[in-house]
């Protein structure tokens, strides 16, 4: 005797379904993006290098570099190439601005649905002002 398999009927998303995975991924996006963004301009320890202060030190070693050792060379020549990724990062960053807005629509709606916490994010840096914006609070 043969018994015949039961016939499962594919469902369809709905389009607020459809809708709903879309926001979701865009939310996802906008957050992803400015959480990049924070990463990449984390303050580092000590005293903040600027471009007059960088552009110095160039000269300094561009005066230097002639007259010193071999080894000593190498070094100088590392600093001076470190030195102009530096410069380069500093008067070329883009503005975050327009992903900090993007941030404040998406993280209310996002925290409430993946049950993200204050604490978590301001553990990754993300400012208490920015937070207050986006609608999260302390105690929620």
């Amino acid at each position: 005797m043969r018994v015949m398999a039961a016939k499962t009927t594919k469902k369809k998303m709905t389009a607020e379904h459809k809708a709903a995975l879309a926001e979701g991924r865009e939310q996802g996006r906008d957050i992803r993006a400015y959480l990049d963004a924070l990463e990449r301009n984390k303050p580092k320890r000590g005293r903040k290098r600027t471009p007059t202060s960088i552009t110095k030190r160039l000269a300094t070693i561009d005066a230097t570099i002639a007259e010193a050792d071999p080894l000593k060379r190498l070094q100088l020549v590392q600093e001076r190439i470190d030195l102009h990724a530096e410069l380069e990062r500093l008067t070329n960053d883009p503005d975050i601005s327009a992903l900090e807005k993007a941030f404040i629509e998406s993280a209310g709606p996002y925290s409430a649905r993946k049950n993200i916490s204050y604490a978590a994010w301001r553990e990754l840096g993300v400012p208490a002002p920015v937070l207050r914006s986006a609608g999260i609070s302390r105690t929620a």
